[in-house]
């Protein structure tokens, strides 16, 4: 299951916070070599602020396995803040429509089996919330291989928007990426994952 978590719902989960900027610090910093902020073994950046809506993906013990962050265009966001020159058009969006997607990582230490099911669960419960909260599209910030192996494999319908760029050890590109109820049922067909995968433990603590 994949649990949705804000500053303001945080608290009825432990240290999934924490441990999600834990699982960026190895993935981003240590493994990937990117050039952005961490302190005492935590990778964040601006970007970071009431407004993101982390989907983290946890296992028996409560460590976070796998993770991405959701951001409105309504908000400052990193494609059009940081990486514009990533998307052909000047034009980017500002819709509560239209989220963005960034930081998407699994655990490196996982089986391949492991990882696999983590990241369709990912990519299945961005559909989810999507179609829950009236997107229709998200801008994506990835490495081209994780766009093309993971959201491409997953059936999803997506068109790259620029060229693609070396950041750290990998080449990443903007995509957007469609939302539809078409798009969730056929992610569920190749993953094999037919039930919802996102939690309903944050909403069960607050009608407590």
């Amino acid at each position: 299951m994949v649990d949705i978590v804000t500053w303001e719902s945080a608290h009825l989960f432990g240290s999934a916070l924490v441990s999600h900027h834990k699982l960026r610090y190895r993935l981003f910093v240590e493994r990937q070599e990117w050039d952005v902020p961490y302190f005492h073994g935590m990778e964040y950046d601006q970007f970071d602020t009431p407004a993101a809506v982390y989907l983290l993906q946890r296992d028996k013990q409560g460590e976070v396995r796998g993770a991405t962050r959701l951001i409105p265009t309504t908000r400052p966001y990193m494609i059009k803040d940081v990486w514009p020159d990533l998307v052909d058009s000047d034009d980017l969006p500002a819709s509560p429509e239209i989220w963005e997607g960034t930081r998407f990582g699994v655990e490196a230490g996982l089986s391949a089996q492991e990882r696999n099911r983590v990241a369709a669960e990912l990519v299945l419960a961005c559909l989810e919330f999507g179609l829950q909260n009236g997107i229709q599209q998200y801008l994506v910030l990835m490495p081209i291989l994780i766009i093309r192996r993971i959201i491409g494999g997953a059936g999803c319908n997506y068109d790259l928007l620029g060229e693609t760029k070396s950041i750290g050890n990998h080449r990443v590109a903007v995509a957007s990426v469609e939302v539809s109820h078409a798009a969730l049922a056929e992610a569920r067909r190749r993953f094999g994952i037919h039930d919802p995968v996102l939690s309903v433990h944050h909403l069960k603590e607050e009608a407590a």
